[in-house]
């Protein structure tokens, strides 16, 4: 293994890879963000927020397994390009939803459901697009650089975050929605330019087999690879009972009182504190008890979202969501330096999969979980809920999941 945490860095062509999921995933976080803080224009309603959430996890669910089989027997270069396209089709959407005619022809309400069917849209192309992107990194690096290949593509997803949700913020003080949707546009499409400079990659799966058994070879790698299983499963309950996030919007216009560029730098303090972390974990690695630091950091990330449920300041708002983060990215480190040295090539879409359904769907059913709780104990109650569950959830698979307490790489 390099000692050289930069080393991928000297790839050519991983350049490319980076550079162009930077550029994709700031697009894809800002849309996130004037989706959030445009829903809630619209309804004044947290459950609308919720119902967000839950448009994208349905279709990315519905199609996550079957995004595995499909991405391990087919080439991931051309498959990539093909989603960046569809979702630019899906940005375009928006921009008629938010412009002059659409707002004086339609009812808040109808356009909040088109809306909900635009975002329905992008789970479906999420559910092809993020294990392609993961699967990938392993055909672009050598297996001795692996980890450090794996650091600094979670740091480039990051700071794409970062950049994506306090722009988005900006560019809504500034130029208003409809404005600012030109600009994810702009950065789909250079995302999408960047990309194709990349090489056709080989198809490890050229058997003939039937979906269902592909799919089931996939779930069951997961099942039996403690080592994932366990580190999947505290992170999908952490994220779905802590999702504060999902109600910035709310606390920025109601409770914190700040406005779009405040709740832009909300939205980016999280992602503040990850890429922190994230970076000094790249330049110094755990070397050791990754088990026992990851309990602990989940933990701290609960605590943080109740700070942040009983504020009533701007600082100190950021500084619980900046903590938050910084926990968030130690985690995001250990999952995906296990997920990249444990799973072998030709499953790697398929485990890609199956990590998008535990992970990256947690958040929208995390969202729609903050939602329904806001609407039914109150907004402030709910999320202080959510980080009590968050540490109870730690505290259980900490006597539950010994191996996970112990484990090591």
């Amino acid at each position: 293994m390099s000692k050289n945490p930069y080393a991928p860095l000297s790839i050519k062509e991983f350049k490319y890879f980076i550079g162009g999921r930077f550029i994709f995933i700031m697009g894809l976080r800002m849309t996130g963000t004037v989706i959030g803080w445009w829903i809630y224009l619209l309804t004044n309603s947290p459950l609308a927020l919720g119902l967000v959430g839950l448009s994208e996890v349905v279709t990315a669910l519905s199609l996550a397994l079957y995004a595995g089989h499909y991405i391990d027997k087919n080439e991931k270069r051309t498959l990539l390009l093909k989603t960046i396209l569809l979702y630019a089709i899906c940005v375009v959407l928006l921009l008629l939803l938010s412009s002059t005619y659409c707002t004086n022809h339609f009812d808040s309400w109808t356009i909040a459901y088109l809306i909900f069917g635009v975002i329905a849209c992008t789970g479906a192309i999420r559910a092809f697009s993020g294990p392609a992107f993961g699967s990938m990194i392993s055909q672009i690096v050598p297996k001795e650089l692996l980890p450090a290949g794996a650091s600094i593509s979670s740091a480039t997803w990051l700071v794409g975050s970062i950049m994506g949700h306090a722009l988005g913020g900006f560019f809504i003080a500034l130029m208003g929605i409809h404005n600012t949707f030109f600009v994810v546009l702009s950065f789909t499409i250079i995302g999408f330019l960047l990309l194709r400079n990349l090489l056709p990659k080989p198809v490890f799966v050229t058997t003939a087999q039937k979906t269902w058994q592909s799919v089931k070879e996939g779930i069951e790698y997961v099942f039996k690879t403690k080592e994932i299983l366990g580190t999947l499963s505290l992170d999908l309950f952490a994220v779905l009972f802590g999702g504060a996030v999902a109600m910035v919007p709310i606390f920025a216009k109601d409770i914190l009182h700040i406005g779009p560029i405040g709740f832009g730098w909300l939205n980016a303090a999280t992602d503040i504190g990850s890429i922190t972390t994230v970076t000094i974990l790249t330049i110094r690695p755990l070397m050791r008890n990754q088990g026992k630091i990851l309990f602990y950091a989940v933990a701290g990330f609960g605590m943080c979202i109740i700070v942040f449920a009983l504020s009533n300041l701007f600082w100190l708002s950021f500084i619980a969501l900046l903590i938050s983060g910084c926990m968030d990215g130690v985690s995001v480190i250990i999952r995906g330096t296990i997920l990249q040295l444990k799973t072998p090539d030709e499953l790697r879409g398929r485990v890609m999969s199956v990590n998008s359904m535990f992970i990256n769907s947690s958040n929208e059913l995390g969202q729609f979980e903050s939602g329904v709780a806001a609407k039914i104990m109150g907004i402030i109650p709910s999320v202080v809920f959510g980080g009590c569950m968050t540490i109870g959830v730690v505290v259980a698979t900490w006597f539950r999941a010994p191996s996970l307490r112990k484990m090591q790489y």
